[in-house]
């Protein structure tokens, strides 16, 4: 009989984890989407250098499709940091078209918008700076242009 349960309860926990990889795609965190951000990113306070560079790349490749107080070609990009974790904005920006065929949030946007955002080739820091001009502008610490 102790046999038996003990069966019972591996099979159960088993099928458990099984279910917990399918729901979480096989251990990629659908809240970090997909491409090289794997890892929880330890944000310090906005720092001014790196949103004043973020915001020189945001008006040179990204002003011709988003605003952040109204939609443009792509969604308006107002409190996106406060939506959106800091791993999902970075990898949207370095892995546009993966995320897009992948990233349930990413779908969602796609069929919204009715537009596949393009890879603006951007660096990993740069992607950070930009990660950083949005919060800044998420902060209140820097105006957009508009």
């Amino acid at each position: 009989m102790k046999k038996i349960k003990l069966m019972c309860l591996i099979s159960a926990v088993f099928t458990l984890m099984l279910a917990l990889i399918i729901l979480n795609g096989c251990g990629e965190k659908e809240e970090f989407g997909v491409g090289p951000i794997k890892e929880e990113m330890k944000l310090a306070p906005v720092d001014a250098a790196l949103y004043t560079k973020g915001e020189t790349i945001f008006n040179s490749k990204c002003i011709t499709c988003h605003k952040f107080g109204t939609r443009l070609v792509g969604p308006p990009l107002k409190d996106v940091t406060k939506r959106r974790r800091p791993e999902w904005i970075m990898n949207q920006i370095l892995n546009p078209v993966e995320m897009a065929q992948k990233d349930k949030v990413t779908k969602e946007l796609f069929a919204q918008y009715l537009v596949q955002m393009t890879f603006q080739d951007v660096s990993q820091d740069d992607a950070r700076a930009l990660l950083e001009y949005m919060r800044a502008v998420d902060e209140g610490k820097v105006t957009p242009k508009e």
